[in-house]
């Protein structure tokens, strides 16, 4: 894993240096959208609607509309606001674990002692565990402010991104608002029914059979000789207005590949392509 971040997580007078790394991953086959006809490339232009000008990204600026009026914030506008400068997790209170409603839970990061000694990193989270509490913490990532959860797994204190309140929603459904009359036979029997499903939660017992699946018919359809050359799907480099429809990403992608397949032979080069496309 590579580090995301460096800061210190600070609390009172102490400060405990970390290196914060993400926590999680896609396992999603990646998927793109191609011409049904000749299973060409199909892309997504920065086009203006005034002009009809390809924009480079240099020239792109983000805006907020309001439904009339469009406010165009410039990197110097944005650059002016609270942003990830400071580098401190900030401790603010430590609470009961029970009293984080799991519905914020945001992404996770894993923390890392960033220092020669691990002492005060170690108190941190033995003092959570010993008090079954967690940390409230407020802290800036990526230009955003941020809530957070300090919490131990295992031997690692993880970073638990938090949304604010605000960002959850109220169920407020008028059909829950009706009385039901429930027996006791019937809580009995459902209770019952929980009983018999009653097991201790390992994640390692499920599997996303989607992706497997979709895994499986891909591999499936390269071993039938039903794929294209990848290269032919992307066609000619192009302009149209004075800007390329290659994004600087894509071109990057392409020339590293183009470069490792000139000292392929033939075969190599047809299982490389085997192997990527899978």
């Amino acid at each position: 894993m590579r580090s995301i971040w460096k800061g210190a997580i600070t609390f009172g007078l102490v400060n405990v240096p970390v290196k914060v790394y993400s926590a999680t991953e896609d396992h999603d086959a990646s998927l793109h959208q191609v011409h049904k006809k000749d299973g060409g490339r199909i892309r997504y232009q920065r086009k203006c609607e005034i002009d009809g000008e390809i924009v480079p990204y240099e020239d792109i600026e983000k805006a907020y509309d309001d439904g009339e009026r469009t406010v165009i914030l410039t990197k110097e506008d944005l650059a002016s606001l609270p942003s990830e400068k400071s580098r401190e997790i900030d401790v603010v209170e430590f609470v009961p674990v029970d009293q984080v409603d799991p519905i914020m839970f945001d992404k996770s990061y894993y923390l890392e002692p960033d220092s020669k000694s691990i002492k005060s990193y170690a108190l941190l989270r033995k003092t959570l565990e010993d008090t079954d509490r967690v940390a409230i913490v407020q802290f800036a990532l990526r230009q955003k402010t941020r809530l957070g959860a300090l919490r131990v797994r295992g031997d690692v204190l993880v970073l638990q991104g938090l949304l604010w309140n605000d960002e959850v929603r109220e169920a407020a459904f008028p059909s829950l608002s009706e009385s039901v009359r429930i027996s006791k036979q019937e809580l009995e029997m459902s209770k019952a029914l929980v009983k018999s499903f009653e097991s201790d939660f390992t994640p390692e017992d499920f599997s996303d059979d989607y992706q497997e699946q979709l895994k499986q018919l891909i591999q499936a359809k390269l071993e039938k000789g039903d794929a294209l050359d990848t290269e032919e799907t992307f066609g000619e480099r192009e302009e149209e207005d004075g800007g390329e429809v290659l994004d600087l990403m894509e071109a990057l992608r392409r020339s590293v590949e183009r470069t490792r397949g000139k000292g392929e032979s033939g075969s190599s080069k047809s299982k490389s392509k085997s192997s990527k496309s899978a």
